[in-house]
């Protein structure tokens, strides 16, 4: 049996990624080490909790003893462990320099003393910055973070580089575009969406709405790591992208329209500092390496994930209040 360490197992993609690869793969035990913060809960994976290929473990990646400890046997690290809200870094930066940059580091260098086989590195598209009206981004594009968060995660993407170049640790990083689908926290674009307009609340959108992102489907992703944890090569950076660019306010008019909402609902309000115009994500390069693509399409995936929110997440997810971080922060 493989040990994999899974990190940030709790959160978003995580958990969708354990629950993928354990109906995947016979020959695997996954070790989830999460530190549990907000967005992070154990009961994403209570249908799992009894499989005995699965266990948990509470820590903290930015803490070395912490890290030392679990990492015992381990013969492949998945690292999705990071703060990865931008409204949250604005206000408090210092939390995702701990977790994303010392906790990186503090992974890389256990798994460079015990000698693990794999290192997948999970980063975002957001360490590019902003994109013009065309384009897209390719793996050998510009780092050029506009965010404490970005540049957190793109100091945790050149401390990956250095351990493959400097000690020869076979490490992979993935850089995705927007996922969305069950589970997802709901201080993110489309959860909160879903869960406030539910209520007949008003949504506020940042400046005009146009800023465009590329959107996936959080299955589509973990089909994608699970193709570049068995064939990636190390020392290479992967793209994920969902070839699907939608405007924000387009997005949020489709799910209004979804739940038969009246548009009147939006709210235009200040726009955040920093706010990249558009991404967008050249995935040629996994898909001829690896044959993969995204198979969802978007508006039947906004469906399934409006209808996951309402089955599923409801009870829990519709009290929350983003405004206890910023009053005119909306995701």
């Amino acid at each position: 049996m493989k040990k994999i360490l899974i990190t940030g197992g709790c959160g978003f993609i995580g958990s969708n990624f354990i629950r993928y690869f354990l109906n995947r793969h016979d020959d695997v035990e996954i070790v989830n080490f999460d530190k549990l913060t907000y967005a992070g809960k154990k009961e994403n994976l209570s249908d799992i909790e009894d499989d005995k290929r699965y266990s948990f473990v509470k820590g903290d990646v930015a803490v070395m003893s912490q890290v030392e400890e679990v990492m015992k046997d381990i013969d492949s690290v998945v690292h999705f462990a990071a703060e990865s809200h931008v409204d949250r870094s604005i206000v408090d930066p210092g939390v995702f320099i701990q977790t994303n940059i010392t906790g990186t580091y503090n992974l890389l260098e256990c798994a460079k003393e015990n000698g693990v086989r794999k290192f997948i590195h999970i980063s975002t598209d957001e360490v590019y910055g902003s994109l013009g009206e065309k384009g897209c981004f390719a793996e050998d594009s510009p780092l050029a973070p506009n965010s404490p968060y970005s540049a957190s995660k793109a100091s945790s993407d050149l401390l990956v580089r250095a351990y493959c170049n400097t000690f020869g640790l076979p490490a992979v990083i993935c850089r995705c575009s927007n996922n969305y689908g069950p589970y997802q926290f709901t201080e993110k674009l489309i959860p909160l969406i879903i869960t406030t307009a539910i209520k007949d609340n008003p949504l506020p959108v940042y400046g005009d709405g146009l800023n465009v992102r590329d959107w996936i489907f959080v299955e589509d992703q973990c089909r994608a790591l699970d193709a570049i944890f068995g064939s990636g090569r190390p020392s290479e950076v992967y793209n994920i992208g969902g070839n699907c660019e939608w405007a924000n306010i387009d997005v949020i008019k489709l799910i209004l329209d979804i739940l038969n909402k009246p548009h009147s609902l939006i709210e235009y309000v200040k726009d955040r500092p920093g706010h990249d115009r558009r991404y967008a994500l050249d995935s040629s390069k996994i898909q001829k390496e690896l044959n993969w693509s995204p198979t969802v399409d978007f508006q039947e995936g906004i469906k399934r994930t409006v209808e996951w929110y309402i089955k599923e997440g409801v009870k829990s997810r519709l009290d929350y209040t983003f405004g206890r971080i910023r009053q005119d922060s909306p995701y």
